[in-house]
């Protein structure tokens, strides 16, 4: 009895352009994708476009056009939370965000989601370093 290995694929060329057998974006039929990361399209909150959670997956806003320069944008900067969260540099919950072995306090204040940053309780979504970090 044979035994025969599959065909690879491999990388194909199309018209100049290098297409692989893995396929993203258009290609997938206009879902954004990520490999690995679950992406999950859903209503967020007034001013949020993505979101990176700590089970890996990351949202996206309905608001958010598909396949657009906003979209990357969006996924690349919550790529780099996501990134950051696996390898431990960031982590947060409820009570707190970690950013580089420091521990900021976490609480809803007067209705809103609030950190404490250098003695100062500021909105969550502002200028923290982590977020410093992952703006392009």
């Amino acid at each position: 009895m044979a035994f025969k290995l599959g065909t690879e694929r491999g990388l194909e060329v199309t018209g100049g352009d290098i297409r692989s057998k893995m396929r993203f974006h258009q290609e997938a039929g206009g879902d954004a994708s990520v490999p690995g990361t679950p992406v999950i399209r859903k209503d967020l909150e007034d001013g949020i476009l993505g979101e990176a959670n700590m089970d890996g997956s990351i949202y996206l806003s309905n608001k958010v056009q598909p396949s657009s320069h906003e979209e990357t944008q969006v996924l690349l900067h919550e790529m780099q939370h996501a990134t950051d969260m696996k390898i431990g540099k960031l982590a947060y919950d409820d009570n707190f965000v970690k950013h580089n072995g420091i521990t900021y306090p976490r609480e809803t204040r007067g209705g809103k989601d609030m950190i404490k940053v250098d003695g100062k309780w500021t909105e969550a979504g502002g200028n923290f370093p982590w977020e410093k970090e992952a703006n392009i």
